[in-house]
């Protein structure tokens, strides 16, 4: 069962919905897998716990 993972910051429902298709659609084309056979799994990281050069990810958001 081929499995699929994503870390990121927060997203909505919608956008998590999105990438769970998109993922399996263009998995399954190009490896020639049903996309039924795959596993997708979203992790969320709060943006504290993420740094963008030197800078946690919630002060790099804040400055924009």
């Amino acid at each position: 069962m081929p499995l699929i993972t994503l870390e990121a910051g927060r997203m909505d429902r919608n956008q998590k919905e999105q990438l769970i298709t998109e993922f399996t659609r263009i998995a399954s084309d190009i490896l020639n897998i049903p996309a039924d056979a795959f596993v997708v799994y979203l992790k969320e990281n709060e943006p504290d716990n993420i740094g963008v050069g030197g800078k946690p990810l919630s002060k790099v958001l804040e400055s924009k």
